[in-house]
């Protein structure tokens, strides 16, 4: 049986069409699950872990305020954004203050939701900062990268420094030797750069390193 990799994701939202709308844009990074009441929501995030959670604002039975500060009382420590028609700076305090982690106001562009999945998510998994790969997202100081199609992918040391080495300088193309230099302190043969190469490749994508004929290796296009 095939594990779906992808984090899983509460969406509480009651409207009609922006509840399917976020749970299909959603579901390309997420595992939705969609709950469009409040108390029906805050009985399956107590049956069920989820990876983080969207509540709206106004919702059936318990609104989302309610619905976080029940979750915290009990416990919950999921990161959770609130999403709220209401801007002013009173209403964004009570979200916070039950217990949200960051909130959105609606209307919102969804690259900006997904930013702020990220950066909550992030927090809470401690992680630290993230360089963007095409759609990809390499965690240096966890030696982390999620792929958009499998997930979290653990890298070793070496994999590691060689990848951010790329990532930080992205259009500058490298030799062996330089590389070597480092992120192997010279200590190794030539070779061994090109084993270090081959192990990225297969544990990302073949496209995540370039080969520059003649010169050596940059960063390549995911």
């Amino acid at each position: 049986m095939v594990t779906d990799p992808r984090p899983s994701l509460l969406l509480i939202e009651d409207d009609p069409e922006l509840g399917p709308l976020l749970g299909q844009v959603l579901g390309e990074v997420y595992r939705v699950t969609w709950i469009a009441d409040g108390d029906e929501a805050l009985a399956e995030a107590l049956r069920h872990d989820f990876d983080v959670m969207v509540v709206d604002r106004r919702l059936p039975s318990t609104d989302g305020v309610a619905v976080i500060e029940a979750l915290r009382r009990k416990g919950a420590t999921t990161p959770m954004l609130m999403l709220t028609a209401l801007g002013t700076l009173q209403d964004r305090v009570r979200g916070l203050d039950a217990g949200a982690n960051d909130y959105l106001v609606k209307p919102f562009e969804f690259e900006e939701l997904f930013a702020r999945l990220r950066a909550i998510r992030r927090v809470f998994t401690g992680e630290g900062p993230f360089v963007r790969l095409g759609a990809w997202e390499f965690y240096p100081e966890s030696r982390t990268i999620y792929s958009p199609y499998e997930g979290r992918i653990i890298l070793t040391e070496r994999e590691s420094d060689l990848l951010r080495l790329f990532a930080e300088h992205p259009f500058s193309t490298y030799s062996r030797g330089q590389i070597l230099g480092e992120v192997f302190g010279g200590s190794e043969q030539l070779s061994t750069v090109d084993t270090y190469v081959h192990y990225l490749r297969r544990k990302t994508d073949p496209s995540v390193i370039t080969t520059v004929r003649g010169r050596g290796y940059r960063l390549g296009e995911l």
